[in-house]
């Protein structure tokens, strides 16, 4: 189990970008896939992005590919999130989360830890 902490979240107008961090408890982060997902109050949480071991394999919602850029630093760790080209319907609680394994899996039921969540609000 790893604890994890997210921030960088805020509001911002449509087109502007955030960068969102999320900080990992523990000697043991590079075992972990790492995983960003959102939700929006009266939806579903959703996946964003995920990103393997070494950074080699990384997977994107079709609804942010090109936009969203997920990477991580094992040396800090931490894994980020930079989001470009906001848009309104962008806006959920954004939450962080880890799993033991060696893909970046889409399945929100397959990550065992998660962070607190930080808010992104994108304006029109």
């Amino acid at each position: 189990q790893v604890q994890l902490v997210e921030s960088g979240g805020g509001l911002v107008q449509a087109g502007g970008s955030l960068r969102l961090s999320c900080a990992a408890s523990g000697r043991t982060f590079s075992v972990y896939v790492m995983g960003w997902f959102r939700q929006a109050p009266g939806k579903e949480r959703e996946f964003v992005a995920a990103i393997s071991w070494s950074g080699g394999n990384i997977n994107y919602a079709d609804s942010v590919k090109g936009r969203f850029t997920i990477s991580r630093d094992n040396a800090k760790s931490t894994v980020y999130l930079q989001m470009n080209s906001l848009k309104p319907e962008d806006t959920a609680v954004y939450y962080c989360a880890a799993r033991r394994g060696s893909r970046p899996s889409s399945n929100v039921n397959e990550y065992d830890s998660w962070g607190q969540g930080t808010q992104v609000t994108v304006s029109s």
